[in-house]
């Protein structure tokens, strides 16, 4: 029997809030009298969620942020088209994940509760026995739900169905656990919100940002591949979702339109032969992209950029090489490094598994750096792109560390690189 994925686990319904001591965070003992009434809010708070996102590298995604009780997730209905393109894309609601929004909407409904999301990528959380008095014979109402996801996940035909299913329940989650918690363009709490810091900048013409992104790094607040379209806007550095086949079809029309020879993915050590920054084609249509000549209109240079841990991101490569395949008929798709890399000052948040390796925002701007080194390309403020994306990379790491000394938490991380890394 396949066992589902981790975000089959996702969805929590709590019977009541765990009882707390005052100042303290332990479970007081079972007391047969009823608990106390919750203190008075001295002023209305918009509906939050119990869902966390962690700024933490994959191997610290244990660690937890506390947050104060707050109202289900579900309290807004379903996902509208327009609260969807609001969290950075402007392609229409995915039909796999409004499904996903809805059923999870009515269990909700049927279990008379609000749905608690807890944890990193909202994962489920027990209640205690003695704080769910109506316990279902089948066992706990958690592992009840928990039955039902594993049933629909094992009726699934292929595994292209059950990676769609897997993508769409955690990005369904996160949908629910974020609102009115976190900002819906920068990805923070609302209350460290940074879009007033940002200064956008107009990407040049002949080149395209394509985000390939995990669900594990949709809505997650140190994310990096959300500042290229905060910075440069959503037509010239698009979001695609990896398992949301919708998503994926206008990327992959986009690549068509354009052709192959204007498509490479920024991913090292991968093609038969490596190539570089200088290796990428600029012929005199891509130079004039964005204008219109005789009624055809210039396409630009896709660049795709695979956004997610590095442990997810061989998953993103194995799907883009088999669709690239399909399409084309090779095995080999175009990768290219970049020459020079410096340690992205994330690193001093999120340290990478080596040296030699960068956040998604740092690739983009080491990437427009370089390209701005060729002399072809030198016009095109290239290098004013690459200030604009470290700028804005520099407003985030300010933004997490001060949330994480607000809330008395580390500000420094394990170095998880070798030291002959090079």
């Amino acid at each position: 029997m396949l066992a589902p994925p981790a975000s089959i686990r996702a969805l929590a319904f709590h019977r009541r809030l765990p009882l707390l001591r005052p100042n303290h965070p332990t479970l007081l003992p079972h007391s047969p009298g009823p608990p106390p009434p919750p203190p008075p809010r001295p002023c209305p708070a918009p509906t939050r969620s119990l869902m966390a996102f962690s700024a933490e590298t994959a191997g610290e995604e244990a660690e937890e942020e506390a947050l104060p009780g707050a109202a289900g997730a579900g309290g807004g209905g379903e996902v509208s088209s327009e609260e969807w393109q609001r969290w950075g894309t402007s392609s229409p609601l995915p039909t796999v994940v409004a499904s996903v929004v809805r059923q999870l909407l009515e269990m909700e409904s049927v279990a008379g509760e609000k749905m608690r999301f807890g944890g990193v990528g909202s994962k489920l959380k027990a209640t205690p026995f003695f704080l769910t008095p109506l316990r279902d014979p089948e066992g706990d109402f958690k592992d009840v739900e928990d039955k039902k996801h594993r049933a629909v996940y094992e009726t699934l035909a292929d595994s292209d169905q059950k990676l769609q299913y897997y993508s769409a329940r955690q990005i369904g989650c996160r949908l629910l656990g974020s609102r009115g918690y976190l900002c819906q363009k920068c990805w923070l709490p609302m209350e460290d919100c940074m879009c007033s810091k940002l200064a956008p900048c107009n990407l040049w013409r002949g080149i395209r940002f394509w985000l390939y992104m995990h669900p594990k790094d949709f809505l997650r607040q140190n994310n990096t591949g959300k500042l290229l379209w905060q910075v440069f806007g959503i037509q010239a550095a698009s979001l695609c979702l990896f398992g949301i086949q919708e998503h994926e079809d206008i990327m992959w029309d986009a690549f068509q339109r354009s052709g192959k020879e204007k498509v490479s993915f920024l991913y090292p050590n991968k093609s038969a032969t490596p190539k570089s920054v200088n290796d990428l084609k600029f012929d005199d249509f891509t130079m004039n992209a964005g204008l219109q000549e005789g009624g055809v209109q210039h396409e630009p240079l896709n660049l795709v950029l695979l956004d997610g841990t590095w442990s997810n991101s061989a998953a993103l490569y194995r799907r883009l090489k088999e669709r690239w395949t399909a399409i084309w008929g090779e095995e080999d798709i175009p990768c290219i490094s970049l020459s020079m890399l410096s340690a992205s000052v994330m690193h001093k948040l999120r340290p990478q598994p080596a040296w030699d390796r960068t956040c998604t925002a740092a690739a983009a701007a080491g990437l427009l750096s370089e390209l701005h080194m060729r002399p072809e390309l030198s016009a095109f403020k290239l290098e004013e792109q690459a200030e604009a994306v470290e700028c804005s990379l520099d407003i985030l790491l300010d933004a997490l560390t001060v949330r994480r000394v607000r809330l008395g938490r580390s500000i420094t991380r394990k170095q998880r690189h070798r030291r002959d890394c090079i």
